[in-house]
C-alpha cells in the first residue's frame, strides 16, 4: 500500500480519443498502472494511474488534455474471493468512506485496488496496522461495524 498520483481528465466522448491517449503514452514509454473511463453523456472521465507522473502531465498537455492530480491509495490485494470485500470492510468499520475505487486483477495472484478515501490519513494507519497483524480482515478493540449501529 503506498499513495500514488492519479490523474483525472475530461475527455470528449467519441471514438479514437483514448486510444490516441494511450498511444501517445506508449510512444513517451510511460506505463499505465491502472485505468477507469466513466462515461458522462458528452465527456467521458478518464482516470489513470502511470509510474512517471512528469510524462503523463507533458503527454496530455501536448494533446491539449487538462488534467487534475490528486493522491489515491494503491493496495496489492490477493487475487481470491473476499479479498476486496474483507479490505472494504475493514475501511467500514473504521469509518472511512470509499469516494470510489477501481481494481484490476491480471492471472492468478495479485490485484491492483485505486482507493479514492475521504480519509486517507487514516486509512495508511489502519491498513499499516493490519499487515504487521497479517491480515486486512483482523478487527480491533471490538469496535462495531457503522453499519450495524
Amino acid at each position: 500500500m503506498e499513495f500514488v498520483l492519479e490523474v483525472t481528465a475530461r475527455l470528449e466522448n467519441k471514438p479514437g480519443r483514448l486510444a490516441k491517449i494511450c498511444e501517445a503514452m506508449a510512444q513517451e514509454k510511460v506505463n499505465i498502472r491502472a485505468l477507469s473511463v466513466m462515461d458522462s453523456g458528452e465527456r467521458s472521465v478518464l482516470r489513470l494511474v502511470t509510474d512517471e507522473v512528469d510524462a503523463t502531465r507533458m503527454v496530455l498537455t501536448s494533446l491539449g488534455v487538462e488534467a487534475e492530480f490528486a493522491d489515491v491509495i494503491e493496495v496489492e490485494l490477493d487475487n481470491k474471493p473476499g479479498a476486496l470485500a474483507k479490505l472494504l470492510q475493514r475501511f467500514a468499520d473504521e469509518h472511512i468512506n470509499v469516494e470510489y475505487a477501481y481494481t484490476s486483477a491480471a492471472g492468478v495472484g495479485k490485484a491492483l485496488g485505486i482507493f479514492r478515501l475521504d480519509n486517507p490519513k487514516k486509512a495508511m494507519q489502519v491498513l499499516s496496522q493490519s499487515s504487521s497483524n497479517g491480515s486486512v480482515s483482523d478487527r480491533e478493540g471490538g469496535r462495531r461495524p457503522l453499519h450495524s449501529r
